[in-house]
């Protein structure tokens, strides 16, 4: 539904919506571009189109006094739950869902003698044969709660965060969004004005660079600050790729490293000194500020270019890493297989220095075992494996912008759909990418 003028006047300033939604003096809905041409999906489309973060490869910290807020401010502070609290455990959820479940085989839409797959709950999206002949209805929701301190950053990775599950399913065209956001009661009003347009022009500008915009959502009061959306895509058969195709011999792999929960943990511990002093010897002060940066940075990458090289390299399935860690993502999509497979899981990236974070805490975030919850993490992708090295060497070129990384974790091979973690995985220390200084600041942001 459309924005409420009622309901956003009593959050905010008209004028600040009006300049951060849309940029324009109004909260109408924009014409969603579900009408034009569609180019065919390759290597040099995807090189010209999905570059991610052209001008913000670095940045530095959000201060808040450069916006007149008190330096004790931290959007994460207006949330009570994070990681794997925040989740409905996989079994639990599934009870629940019984009564929405449809086989995910069923494929009983027909056109022109062709059969349209149905996709319904139990992965990353919907996937709907469309009474129009030979269309099919892509569509996803998501939200989470804050994660990060930096506002803008925090709506560029909730926007980051729903439309992966359209590039999970290889979409790479998303033809409109919606933004759902919940204001935490509890924030002042100058809170409120200060920090929610950022959050809403980070989200914006992330749906911009996925060439889709923001026409519409919810708003409303609540205890904590909630941030999400819906994409929704119109697609031919040729352009989402179904995540039930894996066969034994398929390569695993995975773009975007792991240990982003941990990284932030570690990094509002800095502010709590009887819990730094349980890492202080494994790790130093600038260890978390580099890790908490690039956790910011690869939480707020789009999946894009990965979805498009799906394609190109002939993906048999895919999911991305989120809230129930790189396991539990992994048995889902197992799960979900037509052929009797299993997954396992050899390599685990993660950022440099997380892994031994995690265990001086005694694995309190389940890191090495699989269970850490991903906010807006990679896709983990099943590929022939005469193309995984190929798909590694080409998502990390020049032209598909920096940042863009890839390893090959595990293989596919004959079982009975489930997914594991070998006894002693080896622990790939990803490097940073970023550096704290000589940074973009935040849009806005004074001196």
């Amino acid at each position: 539904m459309p924005f409420s003028p009622k309901l956003v006047w009593r959050c905010l300033r008209a004028t600040l919506w009006s300049q951060c939604i849309l940029g324009q003096s109004s909260l109408l809905y924009r014409e969603a571009p579900l009408n034009r041409n569609r180019e065919k999906i390759n290597a040099v489309s995807i090189g010209q189109k999905y570059c991610s973060f052209p001008t913000m490869s670095v940045r530095e910290s959000f201060n808040p006094e450069s916006y007149e807020l008190d330096k004790s401010f931290r959007l994460t502070r207006f949330t009570e739950l994070k990681g794997t609290g925040c989740k409905v455990p996989q079994d639990v959820l599934q009870k629940l869902l019984e009564s929405l479940q449809e086989n995910h085989f069923q494929e009983d839409e027909q056109f022109l003698g062709a059969v349209m797959p149905r996709l319904g709950i139990g992965m990353d999206t919907c996937v709907i044969p469309l009474r129009h002949g030979g269309l099919s209805l892509v569509q996803t929701t998501d939200y989470i709660y804050p994660i990060v301190d930096d506002p803008y950053m925090m709506g560029r990775i909730a926007c980051a965060n729903v439309l992966s599950d359209l590039y999970a399913m290889g979409v790479t065209e998303c033809d409109n969004m919606l933004m759902l956001l919940g204001i935490s009661n509890k924030l002042t009003d100058k809170e409120r004005d200060k920090v929610m347009p950022l959050i809403i022009q980070g989200f914006k500008d992330a749906a911009e660079e996925a060439g889709t915009s923001v026409t519409g959502g919810q708003t409303v009061l609540n205890p904590w600050i909630v941030l999400g959306g819906v994409a929704t895509t119109v697609c031919q058969p040729n352009e989402f790729i179904m995540p039930d195709n894996a066969v034994p011999g398929d390569v695993l792999v995975l773009t975007k490293p792991l240990g982003t929960q941990v990284a932030v943990a570690v990094h509002q511990w800095l502010d709590i000194p009887e819990k730094w002093n349980k890492i202080k010897l494994v790790v130093t002060q600038e260890d978390v500020e580099l890790a908490y940066q690039e956790a910011m940075m690869n939480m707020a990458r789009l999946n894009r270019t990965a979805a498009g090289l799906m394609h190109t390299f002939n993906a048999h399935a895919a999911t991305d890493i989120t809230g129930f860690g790189i396991l539990g993502h992994a048995q889902n999509l197992a799960r979900q297989q037509r052929n009797e497979v299993s997954f396992v899981i050899h390599n685990l990236p993660v950022l440099a220095k997380m892994a031994a974070v995690s265990k001086a805490c005694g694995n309190m975030f389940g890191l090495m075992h699989g269970t850490c919850p991903e906010t807006s993490g990679g896709l983990l992708i099943c590929l022939p494996r005469e193309q995984a090295a190929r798909f590694c060497a080409e998502i990390k070129s020049p032209k598909y912008g920096e940042g863009h990384q890839a390893w090959i974790i595990g293989i596919v091979e004959k079982g009975n759909r489930t997914a594991r973690i070998i006894d002693k995985p080896r622990i790939i220390e990803v490097a940073p990418q970023v550096a704290t200084q000589n940074v973009n600041p935040t849009p806005g942001a004074t001196s």
